[in-house]
């Protein structure tokens, strides 16, 4: 058998099962009701169709086609179906009347086959008459299969000398010519190939002559981990570790800590619940399949103590608690130093604002102001009555003048009343003076 014939045996795989629809009088026959064909290759589907030798039927227009799906409840011709553009092919032969039944064969040809291709197809046959459709079911099941790359291990005690085997699902009834390929390079030729392997490996078979290559398989990398929720993680609550990995055939993965050789956990997942102190540290996992073994970078998990969070609250709250008191102080200062100014004859809005003083400087003052009122040093009134010393009687009536720049005249009345409070305010001695 030369490599054509042996190419067109195993393309497709037609089961002998036919499946037949009867409509009234038309018939749907087709050769398999099932299909297995290889993902690249071409697949040829093929029916037979009678229908009464009536006079009605040869003078009406007949349409025959194939489709997978319906849109407004009538089916689309595959030839006009986007997905199937370029790819697609039907045909029926001459009909011919035998008696009192008419015969007809319709094919239909799909090429470069693709996995979104596994569907059922039917032929329907369409009149100009009234109700005059027959869609053929069940229709044919098409499904697409890859090559695929087996591997496996002779010696258990060997893990690095492998076997590998090529072959399909559609359990090909001819043997084809099948060529290895090594890390992209072609290595020999048969349905199997013998390697010793690593982790960095990676290999695929193939039709020789067509463009029919199974999947790459590969030991696992870019492995990676990452934990949800993220961050810290207080002490009580849960944590999960999750693992991903790029490999053909898919990784399993084990989970490890830093510094210990036993295994914590197998699988993608890892869930810490009731988390401790105990569990803080690095972790990491490892994924590997037949071909291969790669450890995943450290993921490091903080622990922190319920106690430790509220002392961290705590000080937030001192933190600003203190700045909204020295805050309240300077401006109290400031005020303070405003009013001395306007009673000397200066500008309100032209004062120099006050550095900032230390804390420190001013802890004094600022406790006994905080003091109980049994507690507080005697307030000075120095500078209260040197201003209320100038203070001169005003009638009820009379118009209080703002403070002026260079001039003496002040707002007697509004000051006389201001210090004539702090005197009636002014803190009883303290007992014993």
């Amino acid at each position: 058998m030369n490599l054509g014939s042996a190419a067109r045996g195993f393309i497709a795989l037609l089961l002998s099962v036919p499946a037949l629809q009867l409509n009234g009088e038309w018939r749907v026959n087709y050769s398999s009701s099932n299909v297995c064909a290889l993902r690249g290759a071409m697949v040829h589907l093929g029916c037979t169709y009678e229908y009464p030798d009536d006079v009605q039927y040869r003078s009406n227009t007949v349409r025959r086609l194939w489709f997978t799906k319906v849109s407004n409840e009538q089916p689309v011709d595959l030839e006009h179906d986007a997905d199937y553009t370029g790819r697609v092919e039907s045909g029926c032969g001459v009909v011919k009347c035998i008696g009192s039944r008419c015969h007809g064969t319709c094919t239909l040809s799909i090429r470069d086959l693709r996995q979104s291709d596994s569907a059922v197809y039917k032929f329907m046959s369409n009149t100009n008459q009234p109700g005059g459709e027959y869609p053929g079911d069940p229709g044919v099941k098409l499904s697409v299969q890859d090559l695929q790359v087996k591997v496996s291990f002779p010696h258990p005690t060997d893990p690095t000398h492998a076997e590998l085997e090529c072959h399909s699902r559609c359990g090909l009834a001819d043997d084809p010519a099948y060529i290895w390929f090594r890390n992209g390079l072609y290595v020999g030729q048969g349905v199997n190939y013998r390697a010793y392997i690593q982790s960095a490996d990676s290999f695929s078979c193939a039709v020789e002559g067509h463009n029919l290559r199974s999947p790459l398989v590969y030991g696992p990398q870019q492995t990676s981990v990452y934990s949800s929720p993220s961050g810290e993680i207080e002490e009580g609550s849960s944590v999960t570790l999750s693992c991903s990995s790029d490999a053909n055939p898919a990784a399993d993965y084990t989970w490890f800590k830093e510094h210990e050789v036993s295994v914590k956990e197998s699988g993608q997942n890892y869930t810490i619940t009731h988390i401790t102190s105990d569990f803080g540290g690095n972790y990491y996992c490892q994924a590997h399949n037949a071909i291969g073994v790669h450890n995943s970078t450290f993921l490091f998990i903080k622990v922190s103590s319920s106690s430790h969070t509220a002392m961290v609250a705590v000080r937030t709250i001192g933190v600003f608690v203190f700045t909204i008191l020295l805050l309240a102080f300077f401006c109290m200062r400031r005020k303070r130093a405003s009013r001395r100014a306007c009673g000397q004859g200066g500008r309100a809005d032209t004062i120099e604002e006050l550095l900032p003083v230390s804390v420190y400087e001013n802890t004094s003052d600022l406790t006994n102001r905080l003091a109980p009122a049994a507690q507080r040093e005697p307030i000075e009134e120095q500078d209260v009555f040197d201003c209320a010393s100038n203070y001169t009687s005003l009638s009820e009536n009379q118009e209080v003048p703002y403070c002026l720049a260079g001039s003496h005249a002040q707002s007697e009345q509004a000051d006389a009343v201001f210090y004539s409070v702090v005197k009636n305010k002014r803190p009883n001695a303290v007992p014993g003076e």
